[in-house]
């Protein structure tokens, strides 16, 4: 698949619904999975897009893309519920073929309308009654283990909502990460969290198991930051700095990785130079295309759009370039969004 092809499904979606898709939620969603020439994709669902997925391929105009597509079917734990009467779909979701994701708490103390990250649909899973607002340990763990032995999960990632705590809500992840190693010790598991105030939490989080870490910042443009995440835009960037230099001490060299969106408003050469000292750092900078989600601010209130093709293609490109130079691959991290690669085009591109 070329590249532009790509980029060109990331911004325009498809018109269907494959087996294993979501609606809102945490980081990109309203998304359908498939398995595209080999890699994790992770396709916007857009009616008005000229690509359409029929079951077994994508066609362009009615015409066949000759795109190599594997269709992931549903997974067999969704079909199982805890003692509780909880359905397994509800606690954590199946994304690209092998991968386990939850949101651990599903509210955010950043969600109230001049706080609230302008992309985010946190909460709007949680209000449809499409999944639970604290997942408890031991419910993960049962989850995790019937999605290792009935359908192949190779890792699993985490993410919370912020908490007020000064931990951020890494301890309830520590928790949940403890859990789940004792019942499957071998699944290797990527936390995502904003930069605890004690940056000792990172190293909780790696005792209790944690394989690697995700520190989503989104954008280093202050002035994107607080039109984009007035909420988030309160921890000032040399915070994150702070933690991903601990966290790369504790988790070791690409184990760290941290999203960049495409599209916020940054200026794509600064974008570039702000990947390049991540990677001097040892953070793998996860380049994502913005994605407008249904149910989110960015598109309910300020109708914004995709991001233009050729940016997200050259910043794409160029930082792939600078990743390979390093030695940096998402697919070398021990899990994580990198290492499955669904939501970006690096992966594509050899990084």
């Amino acid at each position: 698949m070329s590249v532009s092809t790509r980029v060109d499904l990331a911004l325009l979606g498809f018109r269907g619904r494959p087996p294993v898709s979501r609606s809102a939620g945490a980081g990109p969603s309203a998304d359908g999975h498939l398995v595209i020439d080999g890699i994790n994709a992770a396709i916007p669902r857009n009616d008005d897009s000229p690509f359409v997925f029929d079951g077994t391929r994508v066609l362009l105009d009615g015409q066949d893309t000759g795109l190599d597509v594997e269709v992931i079917e549903r997974p067999a734990f969704y079909d199982l519920r805890t003692a509780d009467g909880v359905p397994y779909e509800k606690l954590a979701r199946l994304h690209g073929r092998n991968v386990l994701a939850t949101t651990v708490v599903q509210t955010c103390i950043r969600y109230a309308p001049d706080q609230r990250c302008r992309f985010c649909t946190i909460e709007e899973s949680l209000r449809s009654g499409a999944t639970t607002a604290v997942k408890r340990p031991t419910d993960l763990a049962e989850v995790a283990e019937a999605a290792v032995r009935l359908d192949g999960v190779t890792q699993m990632i985490m993410t919370t909502g912020t908490s007020a705590g000064t931990d951020r809500g890494a301890r309830h992840l520590a928790r949940c990460v403890r859990a789940v190693k004792a019942t499957v010790p071998t699944l290797p598991v990527q936390v995502q969290c904003e930069p605890p105030a004690d940056l000792a939490v990172i190293t909780e989080l790696r005792e209790a198991g944690a394989d690697a870490i995700g520190i989503h910042i989104e954008s280093l443009d202050d002035e994107v930051r607080r039109r984009w995440m007035p909420g988030k835009a309160t921890v000032p960037i040399h915070r994150y700095h702070e933690a991903w230099r601990e966290a790369v001490r504790v988790f070791g060299r690409n184990q760290v990785s941290t999203y960049l969106l495409v599209g916020l408003g940054e200026d794509a050469d600064a974008l570039i130079a702000g990947a390049a000292e991540l990677i001097e750092m040892g953070v793998y900078p996860f380049v994502v295309p913005f994605r407008p989600q249904p149910g989110s601010l960015a598109v309910d209130v300020d109708r914004a759009t995709a991001p233009d093709a050729a940016v997200v293609e050259k910043v794409s490109r160029e930082v792939a370039a600078l990743l390979s130079l390093a030695g940096m691959t998402g697919a070398d991290q021990r899990a994580g969004c990198a290492a499955c690669g669904a939501c970006s085009v690096l992966q594509g591109l050899g990084a």
